[in-house]
């Protein structure tokens, strides 16, 4: 093979990583694994979770259908994404618009298909999930409270079906999930700030273009603060054990942000904002090692026996 075609081989394969983005599927892969773990089946040994081929199902629907879902998402979204990401865009571009469309139509039946070998439930659920992607980035992104909530859910909702799943219904997983909803949506209106001139350019009725700048922030400091509720809610569960650090940097770090987001007016300043906030979900992901120290040891004891 020339060394032409491996550069474009290459080329092809970064291309295609960052339409699906590739780090945001691997972070959803801990996250959903991580959650079962020390979240959803906090009873249980590790080695049944790992070895539960339903959950792995389950990972491998939620990953398939969240990849296909870039890539419609990308596919709307090209020519506002020629102003706001104009070097993601060029990367993109490598691969075309026929083979994303039908690497979108084979991850969806993917995900359906594996669904299906869990239970005919958790198939209807994903073929809801598949449309509800689609509607949200055909029509209800175009709108600023429904779009924004739209989002907001379904960044959650892989969440939703592991907790489903192990039927573990505790006060402290809904109270978690309250503050993981708020901060996400946060991280939304900082990003539609940021986006906001491709927004406009392509008619999308987003937040900040229908109520503007100003009141976008005032909006961002009121669910800052509300955060601050489960964070206090959860501070009382003894359970949380060291992840209780992770949440006293949550509240310092959405301050500071908070604090900038404000004072800030270009899009550099809010794509920083935009970073930290997704640095801050990363860390909380990998916090859920902490939440119980003992029952990280059981865990691990478990894994060496």
């Amino acid at each position: 093979m020339s060394t032409f075609k491996v550069n474009t081989l290459v080329k092809k394969i970064f291309s295609l990583l960052s339409v699906v983005r590739g780090y945001n599927i691997l972070v959803l892969i801990a996250a959903q694994y991580l959650a079962a773990i020390f979240i959803f089946s906090e009873h249980k040994s590790v080695k049944p979770v790992l070895f539960d081929w339903h959950l792995l199902y389950l990972v491998i629907a939620t990953v398939s259908v969240v990849a296909a879902g870039y890539i419609i998402n990308n596919f709307y979204d090209k020519n506002a994404d020629k102003i706001n990401r104009p070097i993601k865009t060029g990367l993109d571009s490598y691969v075309k618009q026929e083979t994303k469309l039908s690497l979108y139509f084979f991850l969806n039946f993917v995900g359906f298909g594996f669904g299906w070998l869990v239970s005919w439930r958790a198939a209807f659920f994903f073929a809801f999930y598949i449309f509800a992607i689609w509607f949200y980035s055909h029509k209800l992104k175009k709108y600023p409270f429904v779009g924004l909530i739209s989002v907001t859910t379904l960044t959650i909702l892989p969440f939703f079906v592991i907790f489903v799943h192990y039927k573990n219904f505790s006060k402290v997983i809904f109270v978690h999930a309250i503050f993981l909803f708020l901060v996400i949506m946060i991280r939304e209106l900082i990003k539609d700030l940021e986006n906001i001139k491709g927004a406009i350019a392509n008619n999308y009725n987003t937040f900040p273009v229908k109520y503007g700048e100003k009141n976008t922030k005032k909006t961002i400091i009121l669910l800052m603060t509300l955060t601050l509720v489960p964070i206090g809610i959860l501070f009382n569960y003894p359970a949380i054990e060291y992840m209780k650090y992770y949440f006293y940097l949550a509240a310092i770090t959405l301050i500071i942000i908070g604090y900038y987001t404000w004072k800030a007016s270009k899009i550099n300043q809010y794509r920083l904002a935009h970073n930290l906030l997704k640095i801050l979900l990363l860390i909380g992901v990998f916090s859920l090692l902490f939440i119980d120290k003992s029952l990280i040891l059981d865990k691990v004891v478990e894994v060496l026996d």
